[in-house]
């Protein structure tokens, strides 16, 4: 049986973390669909959108989400394991939840901090919030 996973990232090292979870598990013999997922917050300024176009705006989420989701891909691509990747936009912790929901993911793997987290927090708002709404199982990485 093949299950389902999302890993969310932002390029962070605990993100890095958790994909590693998960490439030591498909290394382990377990069968993993994979799939990365980076969400960029939405710029909601009216004040931006009076000088930027939609398309600048569109292609900056783009180009942050896949320099963000980078390390993500090096790391599949050097362990040969195969995945796909989403980038998102939206308010992070709802974002994640939906989207796992939305495409019937079996797991939803994350770091527990990530780069908008505090340093010293042992789990970030994003890890809490996620643990708090979502639905499916979640694996949280330290």
């Amino acid at each position: 049986m093949t299950l389902r996973v999302l890993v969310a990232v932002d390029g962070s090292l605990p993100s890095g973390r958790a994909l590693g979870h998960v490439i030591d598990l498909v290394r382990a013999g377990a069968g993993l669909e994979i799939h990365i997922l980076n969400v960029q917050i939405p710029v909601e300024s009216g004040h931006v959108r009076m000088f930027v176009t939609p398309e600048e705006i569109d292609g900056w989420y783009r180009d942050e989400g896949i320099a963000e989701l980078e390390p993500s891909r090096i790391a599949l691509d050097a362990a040969g394991i195969g995945y796909t990747q989403h980038i998102a936009v939206g308010h992070l912790v709802e974002t994640i939840c939906r989207y796992a929901a939305e495409q019937a993911f079996d797991i939803l793997v994350m770091g527990t901090r990530g780069r908008r987290g505090l340093g010293g927090a042992l789990m970030g708002s994003v890890a809490r919030g996620v643990l708090a709404a979502t639905t499916i199982p979640l694996t949280l990485v330290k």
